[in-house]
């Protein structure tokens, strides 16, 4: 199952002390981007250019169906080098929120 794959692909980083945490957190911005009416390539292409386009420690949580989007997304943004905060399903789990995080 493909669920069983992803957990390879989470990255986590430790920080040094809680308080540096919590400050980190509050200044990175979340973004927000729908791609669950683009079908692949451009769900990947449409991901990356709003990647490119958040400052270095904020957060974009792309909202993105089941299936062929699922399955590659995560991978080729993790070979890119963003790392991949949380994967979660929505009510009927066909539509997926993926929060990736630019290093």
């Amino acid at each position: 199952m493909y669920y069983r794959s992803f957990k390879r692909l989470v990255q986590y980083h430790p920080e040094n002390s809680d308080e540096e945490r919590v400050e980190k957190l509050s200044e990175a911005k979340q973004h927000f981007l729908d791609i669950t009416a683009e079908v692949c390539p451009l769900t990947f292409v449409k991901a990356r250019l709003a990647l490119e386009r958040i400052a270095a420690g904020d957060r974009l949580m792309i909202r993105l169906n089941s299936g062929e989007p699922l399955e590659n997304l995560p991978r080729s943004l993790v070979e890119l080098g963003y790392s991949i905060v949380s994967l979660v399903a929505e009510e009927g789990a066909s539509v997926h929120r993926l929060t990736v995080a630019k290093g």
